[in-house]
């Protein structure tokens, strides 16, 4: 797997990487906060491949090897007062960054999955672009409302700290923080956090873009209006060990949808623990096998 560079037009180049046959139902995979496409495991996503998928991961802007922006991100205060540079994009720009890349591949509808952030672009994509989406799964994400969804205190502290300014830093800081936010029903793997923080480090040591996506997800405010105008069948996962996105945000999110189904996974938290792996998979590949309408 070798990642390439889309053009998704407005000035945005997006890397990704296509995994599985080419002309197999395509599924594309948005990753979280901060978070590159190798953030979906490889072998997760070759499970998905082998139920007869092509899964397509990427990095959103801001991260890895997509376009970085050059404007310096906001402070946390400001974005809690609501003030942000003039140049400060939101979730609707990072959802028209995914149609740019679906219109690059030749994708013209898609199952789309996306988690944390992810899973917020995911359903702003669904919203925006109803006939682009065959199916939506969010997981472990939330509506973008203050009241629900909100991490843990405990959470909030640890992203505080100033980012890391080596490689060796911030394998330690992933370390700490996926131990704290991770899936503490499931054994902690801590081997596969080193490695993901180190080829995340050589792929992108920059720290601007963490603030630039968290500004474009506080700018977005709370997106309940938009998520019922969803007509995509939509599965909702999320764990019930999550510090990072209350699941109450799981259960806003299914409530604000229309028909939307919401599938809890005991011991989950804020990642993907492979011992998890059987679970979301047989969820993700389910609901997107009860679309009856062939993709392109």
């Amino acid at each position: 797997m070798t990642d390439q560079i889309a053009d998704a037009g407005r000035g945005i180049s997006l890397a990704y990487e296509r995994i599985g046959d080419d002309g197999a139902e395509p599924l594309v995979l948005v990753a979280g906060l901060g978070q590159q496409l190798h953030s979906w495991p490889d072998a997760f996503c070759a499970k998905l491949a082998e139920r007869g998928y092509e899964v397509i991961r990427f990095d959103n802007r801001d991260a890895g090897r997509s376009t970085h922006p050059r404007f310096r991100p906001p402070s946390l205060a400001g974005m809690l007062a609501g003030r942000f540079p003039a140049q400060q994009y939101d979730l609707t720009d990072m959802a028209a960054d995914t149609i740019g890349l679906f219109d690059a591949l030749d994708l013209e509808t898609a199952h789309i999955a996306g988690v944390s952030m992810g899973g917020m672009i995911s359903q702003t994509v669904a919203a925006r672009y109803p006939e682009r989406i065959r199916t939506l799964t969010s997981i472990m994400s939330t509506t973008g409302s203050r009241v629900f969804g909100r991490p843990a205190l405990s959470t909030l502290r640890m992203m505080g700290a100033k980012p890391p300014k080596s490689r060796e830093e911030a394998i330690e800081s992933a370390v700490r923080m996926f131990r704290h936010i991770g899936s503490h029903g499931f054994p902690f793997d801590e081997a596969r956090v080193r490695e993901r923080a180190g080829t995340s480090w050589d792929r992108d040591p920059t720290a601007g873009g963490v603030g630039r996506q968290l500004a474009a997800i506080m700018k977005s405010g709370n997106r309940t209006p938009l998520l019922r105008k969803i007509t995509a069948p939509t599965l909702v996962i999320h764990g019930d060990r999550d510090r990072m996105v209350h699941p109450t945000g799981g259960a806003a999110t299914a409530r604000a949808i229309p028909g939307a189904r919401l599938e809890t996974v005991r011991g989950m938290g804020h990642d993907l623990p492979e011992g998890a792996w059987p679970t979301v998979l047989d969820l993700i590949d389910q609901h997107a096998r009860s679309s009856d309408v062939p993709a392109s």
